[in-house]
């Protein structure tokens, strides 16, 4: 467990909200599970169609031009298998629509678990679609272990506009230093952080600290450590 400040724990919290995808949920397996069809290409895929779908999720909130994370999924995953070079029929269908399957992370249901079984209220707050989000969650079998499911649809624009993190204020009816969020993407982490939440960034890639506003409170590797962080043993 890597600190960020001093405290060794975050007192205070009444719930814990997560960033999805990267966090939660796997956004390689997609790509993994069709290595059949792409071979060593797997890899360069990924973080291709990744880097390119956060960047149209910045450009258009810059442009104020919002499309759903859906389409933006979409047109990312276009432009990579295009600046690859992958033509095979079918292949952009099928990992679409494991986007919609994708794997948690092993240790994703015992934390959740734990947490309710603390009292400790648990959300997700990420840039996906209703849709994308009830089906991933669903796929997981971890409907019972969230309390919401929060879409940046309902702000009209995407993280790291402050936006976003009020809704997690606004349903949850608290105030922000109130939950601890937790996102493997190290911009997310300090914006939030910069909006005034808790932050425990679970740093899953092996990331570079932002020169950003905010600063996360924790910096861990692995979800597996957050229950001790907030005091749930």
């Amino acid at each position: 467990m890597t600190e960020t400040k001093e405290n060794n724990l975050l007192s205070g919290i009444q719930a814990c909200v997560f960033d999805a995808y990267g966090t939660l949920f796997d956004f390689a397996a997609a790509a993994t599970r069709c290595r059949d069809m792409l071979g060593d290409d797997v890899d360069r895929l990924t973080a291709l169609w990744r880097d390119k779908q956060l960047q149209y999720t910045w450009l258009r909130a810059v442009q104020g031009r919002h499309a759903d994370f859906w389409q933006v999924t979409g047109d990312a995953l276009d432009f990579a298998l295009e600046t690859l070079g992958i033509d095979k029929p079918h292949i952009r269908d099928r990992l679409m629509a494991l986007y919609l399957t994708l794997d948690p992370f092993p240790e994703v249901a015992d934390v959740l678990a734990r947490l309710k079984g603390a009292g400790i209220r648990t959300a997700i707050l990420s840039n996906g679609s209703p849709k994308m989000l009830h089906a991933v969650v669903e796929s997981a079998g971890l409907e019972a272990l969230l309390d919401a499911v929060l879409s940046v649809e309902d702000a009209g624009v995407y993280k790291p506009h402050p936006k976003v993190y009020q809704l997690a204020v606004d349903r949850l009816s608290m105030p922000a230093s109130s939950i601890s969020f937790q996102s493997s993407n190290a911009w997310d982490a300090y914006a939030a952080s910069a909006f005034g939440m808790r932050v425990v960034w679970c740093n899953r890639y092996g990331q570079r600290r932002e020169r950003l506003p905010g600063k996360p409170d924790f910096e861990v590797k692995s979800l597996s450590e957050l229950p001790a962080i907030i005091g749930v043993l």
